[in-house]
Formats: structure tokens, sequence, C-alpha cells
């Protein structure tokens, strides 16, 4: 499945968690597989910026433009004990066939590596990056793609090869950075309400949690919490709809994103709310 992923712009994170109980690697012909195509975005509410949030492994770029499309592409993140820092940064610079100054720390594993690695197919850098303003931190290619959707960096972001000449060209100088942890994101549409939840190694959010932030949006009278527990018990990492059935005005049917572009996030009249 690492191959359909790519096909449809997903990480491996969410090719998983959207089909549990299918071998990723060993996967038998006529399976069905789910592809998630829809999600809810951050809740940040910088424009322009790059919001990247972790537990879901997701890079999404709002345009200065009002109701702009937003762009949306999956991750590569820092590994365990190589974390990718949260924070707000700015792009610095943007480079083109980027070197790789080699880390202390690889080299010592890897003494055969040079100090410096020129551009080339075998760069990890891949063919672009976007320098962040502080921790030495790039959004960049990779020659790896199957370690996109996983923790696969020493700390920086990488995308899919075709991705990040997409975001390189979409981006300037000067952009904000958001780097987020949202491991559950809450989202309305009319009368609907959505929750969208991540398995996540770096923080826990309960039913509880999410209760509460509910009732503080006040949508907590729109929903079912049996529904909800189910959504957080799963974490399929897609939007699901956890209205009341019998709501007036509500509409059971998933957020359609539009069909136009590849990697566009949900549709812009979803109200996205994360829970941190």
């Amino acid at each position: 499945m690492i191959e359909i992923a790519r096909k449809f712009d997903l990480g491996f994170n969410e090719i998983t968690a959207a089909n549990p109980g299918v071998d990723p690697f060993v996967t038998n012909a006529g399976t069905l597989v789910n592809i998630p195509t829809a999600w809810l975005l951050p809740a940040v509410p910088l424009r322009p910026s790059v919001v990247i949030n972790l537990p879901e492994f997701r890079l999404y770029y709002f345009s200065k433009q009002p109701g702009g499309k937003v762009l949306t592409f999956p991750l590569g993140i820092g590994d365990q004990g190589t974390d990718t820092p949260l924070g707000r940064y700015r792009i610095v610079q943007k480079i083109v066939k980027p070197a790789w100054h080699v880390p202390t720390s690889i080299r010592r594993k890897e003494p055969s590596l040079p100090k410096v690695m020129q551009a080339g197919p075998d760069n990890p850098m891949g063919s672009h990056a976007l320098r962040l303003s502080s921790h030495d931190i790039l959004i960049h290619g990779t020659d790896r793609p199957w370690g996109i959707g996983r923790r696969s960096s020493h700390g920086c972001l990488r995308l899919y090869p075709e991705d990040i000449v997409s975001l390189f060209r979409a981006v300037s100088t000067g952009t904000q950075v958001v780097i987020v942890d949202q491991p559950v994101k809450i989202g309305t549409n009319g009368k609907s309400v959505y929750v969208e939840a991540h398995r996540t190694d770096r923080s826990v959010v309960t039913v509880g949690d999410v209760v509460q932030r509910l009732a503080d949006e006040k949508l907590l009278g729109r929903t079912d919490f049996a529904k909800l527990v189910r959504v957080m018990e799963e974490r399929r990492g897609v939007p699901a709809d956890v209205t009341l059935d019998f709501l007036e005005g509500h509409s059971p049917t998933a957020p359609k994103r539009a069909e136009t572009a590849k990697g566009v996030a949900a549709p812009n009249q979803l109200k996205n709310r994360g829970v941190p």
C-alpha cells in the first residue's frame, strides 16, 4: 500500500490507519482499500502560513488569497530522539538543488559519509529545500519516499519529490511556518459536527478533553456521545460525523474536498477547531 499511498498523495500513517487489519506490505489482490481524501483544517488562524500538524504527519499551506484553496501534503517528521520541535518560524531561504551538510551525529554512525554531500539522486535533501528561521530545520524533498507518513528524519520535514516542487513554487520567503501538535480536530458544516482523531506518541487527548472542547464551542448538544467514543477509540485519522441522528437540519454526509486539484484540503465552509 506504500505505492497506493503515494499515488493518492497520502502518507504511510494515513493509508494504514484508514485500513486497519490490512497488511500494508503484502496486500492480497481484490482487497478493498479505503483512500482518505478529506481533512479538517488545523486550528491556526494565521494567513498566509504553512501549518504542520505533527500527529497527522501533514502540512497545510494557507495562501493569502481570501477564499483560496488550501494545499496539503503528507510529511515525514523527526524520529524519536530527534523530534521535530513545535513553534513558529518563517521561511528564510529557498534552495534549488540543496547540498546536504551531514550532521556530526550521523557521521559518527556512518564515518564513510562526506562532510558535505552535493546535490544528486542519492542526496536525502531531494531537489528543493525551504530553510526555516530557527533550529536549523528545513522542509525538503527526499530520496526515500517510503518514509513519508513516518518518523523518518533527524528533525527536518520531508515531502514526496513531486510535492516539494509544488510547495516550493507556491510559497515565498517570509512566509510564516507554524508547527503544532493537534491529534484531534473538530469541525462543523451546517448542523453537522465532525471529529478527526489521530494516533500519536507525542501527547494524550482523552474523550473527556474532547467533550470539554465541544462544550466550550457550544457543540456538545449536537454530539452523539457513543459516536464520539467510537471515533476516539478507532482514531482512523479521517473526519467522522458525530452528530445526533435526529438533529433537525443534519445531513449525515462526510465533508467533500474539491476535486479540481491534487492535495486540496476540506472545503472552506467547514469551521475547524483543533484540540491541542
